[in-house]
């Protein structure tokens, strides 16, 4: 199959290049670098062009209330180019529990945008998908203060990057889900236990504090980012992280 893969050079799209092509089909990798852009529309027509599935891996560049605009105008724009170009079959990546934490602005944004491939005109599948291993240096970062970082202890459920590449490439080989296609790491750890166990890999001699209102997750109530029902992946953070 061809398979135009959109936002295709970044962490999870150049993996997922590379599996598609590894089993026989022709996937192209698309981008801003590539001379394709979202949101002006630039490239998509050609990009799309004959292709058999169209996966959209793209993300806003930012995580607040700008999001929901992008996802809703990039959204349009490869919709229109992907019917136009006949392609088969839409796959995006989305997230594990993503409708069920309102009060974030780019949750909500990717709520919307799994809404606008749901009600449109081409066969699709979402693949959700739990935290990314590869997103914990960042996720310190937020709430990093001298020798102290500031968790909450929202339960998370890691999984890493290969992992998703490989179940979204597997989807997008696949015949259209029009549905929901949830993936996770197989183990569940508090976001403070898990920050400690990172520090402690890295010889990184500060100490997290537990504290319910820091960061981004400290808007997460409950288990909602987690899913053991999920199809489970087989990484354990361990083992990534060695």
């Amino acid at each position: 199959m061809k398979c135009a893969v959109i936002g295709g050079t970044g962490l999870i799209g150049s993996q997922v290049v590379k599996l598609l092509n590894a089993d026989g089909h022709e996937a192209v990798p698309h981008s801003q670098s590539t001379g394709v852009d979202v949101i002006s529309g630039q490239g998509l027509d050609e990009a799309v062009a004959g292709a058999d599935v169209v996966v959209n891996l793209t993300n806003s560049p930012t995580f607040d209330e700008a999001s929901p605009a992008f996802f809703q105008t990039s959204m349009d724009n490869l919709l229109a180019a992907a019917r136009k170009g006949g392609a088969g079959h839409f796959v995006i990546l989305s997230i594990v529990g993503v409708d069920q934490v309102p009060e974030l602005d780019y949750y909500r944004a990717k709520a919307l945008q799994e809404d606008i491939l749901a009600a449109g005109p081409v066969p699709y599948s979402i693949v959700r998908a739990t935290q990314f291993m590869e997103f914990m240096d960042a996720v310190l970062s937020w709430t990093a203060d001298g020798d102290t970082v500031r968790l909450p202890a929202t339960p998370i459920q890691p999984i890493a990057s290969k992992d998703v590449a490989g179940a979204v490439a597997e989807v997008a080989a696949g015949t259209p889900l029009n549905s929901i296609y949830s993936i996770g790491g197989p183990e569940v750890f508090p976001l403070d236990e898990l920050g400690r166990i990172t520090l402690s890999h890295k010889g990184d001699n500060r100490t997290v504090v537990t504290d319910p209102t820091a960061g981004m997750f400290a808007a997460v109530k409950g288990d909602v980012l987690t899913d053991m029902d999920a199809h489970l992946a087989p990484t354990r953070y361990a083992d990534w992280l060695s």
